[in-house]
């Protein structure tokens, strides 16, 4: 199935885990792929896991938290495929601990880079997409937006205003034909939650020593299979981003297992 023959693709978190799935699947499905990442590292192992597919995959050094880098980056992306069809903010971290001992740097890092990151890119990115073929846009929120998940509540609170933002930009940018969509994954295995990751915006969760992870019990998939890879959302995140989802737009594809019915 090649439904992104000819399609430009920008991934942003595509050094690592769900980012880095995301920009294989869509090579593998014929597009035009640039993967964007903090970490240089992470995104020539994306290079190697890619192989032989040719010019269609490009990267650019980018960190989503900084307005200058979003500028350049998203510049040098758009030349490089010589426009933009489709945009997927994938870059984030996840820092956990308790609320009450949490420093305020820490708290407004995760709202800077998940939240205000999806924003910059997308400012950045409007004009091209615009100009697109069936432009659309497909920003990452969390079960963690709707569901309590203890010791994460920067992160509940960065991926709540990524999913509002998300249907306040829909409403905007329909009658641009920009088509506006939201995945929140859960009980995914990625380098953002096993802290596997090489990518400095995609690191592990660090729960307190002192977790009640009796709390954490109801956030284990009902499938009974385990966490799943990051293919699983890789696989959701291509058709929202493709012309199979052409009638949806301003809302959220929750992809956890089951874990919250």
């Amino acid at each position: 199935m090649n439904r992104y023959e000819g399609r430009r693709v920008l991934v942003t978190g595509g050094g690592s885990g769900i980012g880095q799935a995301t920009v294989l699947r869509m090579l593998a499905e014929g597009g035009r792929v640039i993967a964007a990442d903090v970490s240089e590292a992470g995104l020539a192992d994306t290079v190697e896991k890619a192989g032989d597919v040719g010019d269609r995959l490009g990267t650019v050094v980018v960190n989503v938290a900084d307005e200058a880098s979003v500028k350049a980056g998203v510049a040098a992306a758009v030349e490089r495929l010589g426009g933009l069809d489709a945009l997927v903010n994938a870059a984030g971290i996840l820092r956990s601990a308790h609320t009450h001992e949490m420093p305020l740097e820490a708290f407004e890092q995760v709202l800077r880079v998940n939240l205000v990151g999806t924003f910059l890119v997308i400012r950045e990115s409007i004009p091209a997409l615009r100009e697109g073929s069936a432009p659309a846009v497909v920003n990452f929120s969390s079960t963690s937006a709707m569901f309590a998940h203890p010791y994460m509540a920067a992160y509940a609170a960065s991926k709540g205003g990524i999913q509002s933002m998300t249907h306040a930009l829909a409403s905007e940018y329909a009658k641009d034909g920009i088509r506006f969509t939201a995945v929140q994954p859960g009980s995914i295995s990625s380098g953002m939650t096993d802290g596997s990751g090489q990518s400095k915006q995609s690191v592990g969760p660090g729960f307190p020593e002192d977790a009640d992870f009796t709390l954490l019990g109801k956030l284990l998939p009902a499938l009974g299979q385990g966490f799943a890879g990051p293919e699983t959302v890789a696989s959701v995140v291509a058709m929202l981003a493709s012309e199979d989802a052409a009638f949806i737009t301003g809302t959220e594809v929750r992809i956890d297992g089951g874990t919250h019915f």
